[in-house]
This record gives C-alpha cells, sequence and structure tokens, in this order.
C-alpha cells in the first residue's frame, strides 16, 4: 500500500514542552509527513484566544489543521494520521478485536492514570505549583509499578511491537523525573523507553530547565 501524503504541510498547534503535543510531533516525524509548528505560549494563555477556541473549544493542545479539517485531542490526532497517512495502518492499530482492545486499553491509561499522576506531578513543578504532590506522586508510582510488571512480560505496552500505545504513554514516562518522579526502581520500564527511542524517526521532546538540573543531580 502506498502512504498517502498531504496537499500541504499539517499545521500542529501546541507547546514543545506538552507530552500530549510531542505525542503527535513523534507520530509525524515517524510518518515521514511534512509539519508546521505553530507554538502556543500557555503562560500567556494563548490556548484561551478566540482564535484558538474556534479551534477547539476545551482549550486545550494539541490541534492540527490538515487542509480543511480541524481536529484536536492527541490520541484522536494519533488514529487519524495513522489511518489516513500510514502506508500499513495495522503496524500501529491492529486490526484484530484483542490488538485494538489492547491499544485502546493503554489510550484510557494514557488519558487516565497518566495524565493525573506522571504528567500532573511534571506540571505541578514546572508551573511551581503550591498543591501539595504527595498523592499525584503516590498515583505516578502506582502507575508505574503496574507498568513495570506488565513490561517484564513483553516488550512493548500493547505487544511484541510498538503501536500507538506506546506514542501515546512515551513522553510522560520519560518526563516523569521532571515531576520528581523517580524511575529508579523500573528497569523494565526504563528498558521499553530505550526501545522506543530506538525506533526509526524518533524525536525526543526537549528537556525543560527542571529536568536538565535533575539530570545533572542523578
Amino acid at each position: 500500500m502506498t502512504a498517502v501524503r498531504p496537499a500541504q504541510p499539517i499545521k500542529l498547534y501546541g507547546s514543545p514542552i506538552s507530552g500530549h503535543v510531542h505525542r503527535v510531533r513523534l507520530f509525524l516525524t515517524m510518518l515521514g509527513l511534512p509539519f508546521e509548528s505553530i507554538e502556543l505560549d500557555m503562560r500567556k494563555r494563548e490556548n484561551r484566544t478566540p482564535e484558538f477556541l474556534a479551534r477547539n473549544p476545551f482549550g486545550q493542545v494539541p490541534v492540527i489543521e490538515d487542509g480543511d479539517l480541524t481536529l484536536a485531542d492527541s490520541n484522536a490526532i494519533l488514529v487519524y494520521l495513522n489511518e489516513r497517512y500510514s502506508a500499513d495502518p495495522s503496524r500501529w492499530m491492529p486490526r484484530d478485536a484483542i490488538g485494538a482492545a489492547r491499544v485502546q486499553r493503554w489510550f484510557s491509561v494514557a488519558a487516565g492514570p497518566l495524565a493525573y499522576g506522571p504528567a500532573a506531578a511534571r506540571v505541578m513543578v514546572l508551573f511551581g505549583h503550591a498543591t501539595d504532590p504527595t498523592e499525584t506522586v503516590k498515583r505516578s508510582h502506582a502507575l508505574l509499578s503496574v507498568m513495570e510488571t506488565h513490561l517484564q512480560q513483553q516488550p512493548f505496552l500493547a505487544g511484541p511491537e510498538a503501536t500507538l500505545a506506546d506514542i501515546a504513554n512515551y513522553a510522560y514516562v520519560a518526563h516523569a523525573p521532571e515531576g520528581s518522579v523517580s524511575l529508579d526502581g523500573y528497569p523494565s520500564v526504563r528498558e521499553w523507553l530505550a526501545r522506543v527511542e530506538a525506533l526509526p524517526g524518533f524525536v525526543p521532546m526537549v528537556r525543560t530547565a527542571v529536568g536538565l538540573a535533575a539530570e545533572a543531580s542523578s
């Protein structure tokens, strides 16, 4: 099957430090698709302007514009890009019922335990929230413990090969230390991160000052 190419570069609206945005950027790069990054300053609430809210009334990033199509939600965008532009859509989203369900399960993890665990802990640190992080860090380690046990049995989240499940969950796990959530006790998780990073076309998410400081002190 020959891959379809967009008529013009896909516009990607977001912030370079957002793991949700990185999911999309990573998959666009892996598929070799042309795209234009349009960065929004979240501190200045550029995601709450009338212009942006017309693209996504929830005011969340990422959003893509592909020709006449405007689409929000990182996991929905991953599915769209795969179905529209991948030369082999089944490579990233299995066509059998069990395989597809396994990917969907990890989409739910990305939107639930990951978002309210490592991602939330990272936001607290990056933006200096005064909220007590204890429960959020505890939730993060509960998730990582489940992932550790799961990844002791197989190399990728949904099976023996990388899928959209791995793309959706990678960034916030890799950057969990930026939220004071250590990965030291999770060797299988760290090995999984390395396998994702070894995939063709992989691009990392930018390291924040907090992340760089954590690396320097480790």
